[in-house]
């Protein structure tokens, strides 16, 4: 169920227009939509598609799988970073943009590089390091034009981030150069082929004989100089497993996300180009249900599905597609027969619980809506999904249990950072909710906890 997930503001700080990779200095969560243009979406496919691709990979590198949390933004640029928390981030450029599994796998590679390196925490220091020397010439410069002396003081100000800056590429070349190696040893150690990254790895290199307004950006801010790209080659072909090809069903299952990723982030009308009429493969077919969808065509959007459904019928998302588009297009009782196949199909996803909680709360009447809340408090569980709590809100509320309605929306809120209005809705359940319930003590944890700018 594609959909977005709202945000939390933060700042990029002194040098944040430096570079794009500066972002991954700062502790950011799934809300960092609004503020800063990253547009976080929420795939259930998708992202158990990445994280699938992630967890040997995290094993190979010490890393606790679990520990591990995965946002997809929706961004067509070909890039994904980690930030503070062990949070890894993927546009959907990369994934619509990289030819096969052993591509995307080699950039996991790479940035669980940076992040078992601790290559966020060293970035930071570096620039912290670099920011009071500039700062001291900032002011002296501004002193000088004070004084008169104009160019002098410009001279001062340009001069110092000039250097500033330069540092600071030179020491993420390095870091980035400490990743490839990383990544390719955490590929080898998970028996996969480093094959793919140094393909993904080559069209960058080549990206540098470009001119820059053809350069990919991820290209320009991750410099795949000659010299680094021979270190790298040379390291991943001594690997056993150079030569291992990626199995059948996980190629299947790529181009399955990359066709659901075209149909709902595409125009439809570039999605019948891409996806003709004549193209009856499977992934023609996941794309353009999408995109007959969201075009108001229900019967051409279900009949696109119907062999995928007859040729898997035990792929879970699938039927998650068919209970979104029932569930959008008003259809809540097929809706919910769909979700609930995909949920029989894998009950751990926590996203496939929200989908058919959703559609169960639409239904309205009182049994439709206690499920809905068994179902809606499994897809809030980790705390990763907000929308999960404020369908929540909305249950509760149908059930007249305004306490945990407010609690609900106090955890909606708390989830995406914005703590005032976490704190209101915090109170407001306290004086519903019996005193030391575990509920009331929900509430208080949210309702004590200190204001953003008292920190410190």
């Amino acid at each position: 169920m594609f959909f977005s997930k709202s945000g939390k503001k933060f700042s990029a700080g002194l040098f944040g227009a430096m570079l794009a990779s500066a972002v991954a200095l700062l502790p950011l969560v799934p809300g960092a939509a609004q503020a800063q243009g990253i547009k976080i979406v929420s795939d259930a496919e998708t992202e158990a598609m990445l994280r699938e691709y992630s967890e040997p990979l995290l094993r190979a590198a010490g890393i606790d799988p679990a520990a591990v949390k995965i946002h997809l933004v929706n961004d067509r640029n070909l890039n994904a970073f980690v930030a503070g928390g062990q949070q890894m981030f993927f546009h959907t450029g990369l994934i619509t943009t990289v030819n096969s599994p052993g591509e995307l796998m080699g950039v996991i590679a790479h940035e669980i590089g940076h992040m078992s390196g601790g290559h966020l925490v060293k970035r930071r220091e570096e620039f912290e390091n670099l920011s009071m020397p500039v700062m001291a010439s900032m002011i002296l410069g501004v002193g000088a034009i004070a004084a008169g002396a104009g160019d002098a003081g410009m001279a001062l100000i340009m001069g110092s981030q000039h250097l500033a800056t330069r540092s600071l590429l030179a020491f993420t070349r390095e870091q980035e150069a400490s990743a490839d190696q990383a990544g390719a040893t955490f590929l080898q150690r998970a028996g996969l082929s480093g094959k793919g990254m140094l393909d993904l790895f080559a069209t960058m290199r080549d990206q540098e004989l470009l001119s820059a307004n053809r350069q990919d950006p991820y290209a320009r801010s991750h410099p795949m100089s000659g010299a680094r790209f021979a270190a790298l080659e040379e390291r991943v072909r001594q690997s056993p497993y150079f030569d291992k090809p990626d199995p059948p069903e996980r190629v299947h299952r790529f181009k399955m996300v990359q066709a659901k990723i075209y149909g709902f982030l595409d125009d439809p009308n570039v999605v019948f180009r891409r996806f003709p009429a004549s193209d009856t493969s499977p992934y023609a077919h996941y794309a353009r249900s999408v995109a007959y969808h969201r075009t108001g065509q229900l019967d051409r959007a279900l009949s696109e599905l119907a062999p995928l459904l007859k040729q898997e019928a035990e792929n879970p998302y699938i039927w998650e597609v068919q209970g979104q588009i029932y569930f959008e297009s008003g259809k809540v009782d097929d809706a919910i027969t769909s979700y609930n196949e995909a949920v029989r199909l894998k009950p751990q996803d926590n996203q496939l619980h929200l989908g058919l909680g959703r559609a169960l709360a639409a239904r309205g009447d009182t049994p439709s809506t206690e499920k809905a809340i068994q179902h809606l408090m499994t897809a809030a569980k980790d705390g990763d999904q907000p929308y999960a709590y404020y369908q929540l809100s909305i249950a509760y509320g149908q059930m007249n249990n305004i306490g945990m309605a407010e609690l609900s929306t106090a955890q909606y809120y708390d989830s995406l950072g914005r703590v005032q209005q976490a704190k209101a809705h915090a109170d407001r359940a306290m004086r519903q909710l019996a005193k030391g319930s575990p509920e009331w003590l929900r509430a208080q944890d949210i309702a004590m906890q200190p204001d953003p700018e008292r920190r410190g």
